[in-house]
């Protein structure tokens, strides 16, 4: 696992500063503390920063490809690196090192960009080839690996796996994109279609971008997408048998390393189910790792540990103070932009403690938006069953007006919360299915925003790429556009993100066996009533573990990591809340109306109301501004 970065010259090439290189890839040396190089030539520069995982010493970067025509520098794991330097040794190339990086310069100077359907892998890499002068940048189909770029005044992309690796280059402005705070705003992050700064892109996943000298920056081009539109025929016998397959070879693969190895285990479905696959491809104890809280509501360390024992691991636990709120300022400095996700906290935690014991830890993130796993899905394609049964002319008046003067009551058990459920019913499905996973519903952050800000958002609305993407996604089913939507939007913007910049913070290597692309192909195929069965998300997953792992493991119901923030804006943090509304950071902007902001802050503090969630997205924001230098 590494960081990359580097500047290219679209137009006229010109020459590119190496110390300029240097210092983007000083800023990201975290995410690679065992070496480093850069390489420049007319109009191109590239960066590389590397935590040594396969081929210790023999694959340094920036890479010359054998006859010295191709350079690249590469980010992430190719899991089928052998298969394929087995095919291109038959066709012909040669290959100096034993790693990954060497075999993607070959197979592009066979394929193409046409080699990247052939990778099997998370990366995000940048090519290029001497003779064609031209840039090839890719990202791995589901974005485990990102990559910013921005396109700079002197007529120059610079690129970079991290934001910080661009921050440096003194010609990146630094003016917030107001469109960005609306996103933010809704969903705790920024999504990937959107950056904290004008003028900054991210790739989109399963996208690349193809420069070259003296024309116009190509825009980004998707190379793989997920779909949802085909139906597997079969028994659940034979599905289960599939499934199994895939699963195994998602783990086994990410199994390879030239260093300790080892996975995340939280005792619940996903990461029980990668440790319990891992502990039957080898011989010896997995390394497992988990972090506890001592309230025992939010501890779910006894479940790992009964896995743990099951599967004779190396078990390693930390208990993590809940009131953990000291490193906030880590936090920022960590994501850049503004992130809100609380869980943030212990995935951090619970990297610092991996990294104590391993170099590559596996994760069990991706099965839930693959497979239905989420409440939010089950409760979805219940409203779709309504939603086919009550006509639109009819549900829209009745469900709406029923919405807007039922009382918000999220004190209140589950059943009981209705004001979500009946506004969404009102909506079509992609409507309805944007207000539930929205943080911040639309009306709430109309009242929260300032004039200035209203202004300058005009009519867009945060939830019109998501509601976009899901009418026009390849899917037959309104559950098959929630998944799409979950993979193609949550999943970048706030699972991957959590994970990869808390990892490599740590120079820790964090790989998801359960985002297979295979895998995942497979999930999006699968008949409704395999993925749910009445109130199960994932049913065909749990069904299928049952010969691995114990019933109250599988069905209990899901958590995942909690942190308890709206006790922290009533207690230590309650003067960090006040001070949002004169902060440095907020106050410069002007984006919000004090006054508002002002009594929701109190109302919380004294328990009138819960804004706990909204109290942690400002004060994010705030310290991300003045993080970021933003001027407002």
């Amino acid at each position: 696992m590494c960081g990359i970065a580097g500047i290219f010259h679209c137009g006229v090439p010109k020459p590119v500063d190496p110390s300029r290189v240097v210092r983007m890839c000083d800023a990201i040396a975290h995410r690679g503390p065992d070496g480093s190089g850069v390489w420049t030539a007319a109009g191109i520069g590239l960066g590389h920063r590397r935590l040594s995982i396969i081929d210790l010493e023999g694959s340094p970067q920036p890479m010359h490809s054998a006859d010295g025509d191709a350079v690249i520098v590469f980010n992430g794991e190719i899991y089928n690196f052998r298969e394929l330097r087995r095919e291109l040794e038959g066709q012909g190339a040669v290959f100096r090192t034993d790693g990954d990086t060497e075999v993607i310069l070959a197979a592009w100077q066979r394929w193409g960009v046409d080699c990247l359907d052939r990778l099997n892998g998370m990366f995000a890499f940048a090519l290029y080839d001497l003779k064609r002068k031209e840039l090839l940048l890719a990202r791995d189909r589901l974005g485990v690996k990102p990559l910013f770029m921005a396109e700079l005044s002197d007529g120059s992309l610079a690129f970079a796996s991290e934001l910080k690796g661009l921050l440096v280059h003194p010609l990146l402005r630094r003016e917030a994109d107001p469109r960005a705070v609306e996103d933010y705003m809704t969903w705790g992050y920024v999504p990937d279609h959107r950056s904290i700064l004008k003028g900054v892109e991210k790739l989109p996943a399963g996208h690349f971008r193809l420069l070259k000298h003296g024309t116009q920056p190509a825009p980004p081009r998707q190379w793989w997408d997920v779909d949802f539109s085909n139906r597997k025929q079969g028994s659940v016998a034979d599905l289960s048998a599939e499934l199994l397959h895939h699963m195994r070879d998602g783990v086994t693969s990410r199994m390879q390393a030239d260093v300790p190895l080892g996975a995340f285990l939280s005792g619940g479905v996903d990461s029980s189910s990668v440790v319990a696959l891992m502990s039957e491809a080898t011989q010896d104890p997995v390394t497992t790792c988990s972090i506890g809280f001592d309230v025992a509501a939010l501890d779910e360390t006894g479940y790992a540990e009964t896995v743990a024992k099951q599967f004779g691991t190396s078990h390693h636990s930390r208990i993590v103070d809940p009131n953990d709120f000291h490193a906030i300022d880590r936090l920022v400095q960590i994501y850049d932009e503004p992130f809100a996700d609380a869980s943030a906290l212990p995935t951090l935690r619970v990297c610092e403690l991996a990294r104590e014991h391993v170099t590559v830890a596996l994760s069990g993130d991706g099965a839930d938006e693959a497979f239905a796993g989420y409440r939010r899905q089950v409760f979805h394609a219940r409203e779709e069953q309504a939603r086919g049964i009550i006509p639109a002319g009819l549900r829209k008046p009745l469900f709406g007006s029923l919405g807007a003067v039922w009382p918000k009551a999220d004190w209140a058990p589950r059943p009981l919360r209705a004001k979500s459920t009946l506004l969404s019913l009102a909506e079509d499905g992609a409507v309805g299915y944007a207000r539930s996973l929205s943080v911040i519903p639309p009306e709430l952050r109309e009242h929260l925003f300032s004039d200035k800000l209203t202004r300058q958002l005009g009519d867009y609305r945060a939830e019109q790429p998501l509601i976009e993407m899901m009418r026009n996604a390849p899917a037959q089913s309104g559950l098959d556009r929630a998944q799409y939507a979950d993979l193609k939007f949550w999943l970048q913007g706030d699972i991957l993100t959590k994970v990869d910049r808390a990892s490599m913070s740590v120079g820790l290597e964090a790989r998801e066996p359960l985002l297979d692309h295979r895998l995942i192909e497979f999930g999006a195929a699968l008949p409704h009533k395999a993925r749910i069965k009445g109130t199960q998300g994932k049913w065909l997953i749990k069904n299928t573990m049952e010969r691995y792992l114990p019933q109250d493991i599988l069905y209990r119901p899901k958590q995942g990591f909690v942190t308890p923030i709206s006790e922290w804006f009533r207690g230590p943090l309650a003067a960090e809340a006040r001070g949002i509304v004169s902060g440095a950071g907020l106050a410069r902007t002007g984006w919000f109306d004090n006054k508002v902001l002002s009594g929701i802050i109190e109302d919380h503090i004294s328990g009138k109301s819960d804004y706990g969630r909204i109290l942690w997205q400002l004060m994010m924001l705030d310290k991300s501004i003045d993080h970021l230098s933003i001027a407002g």
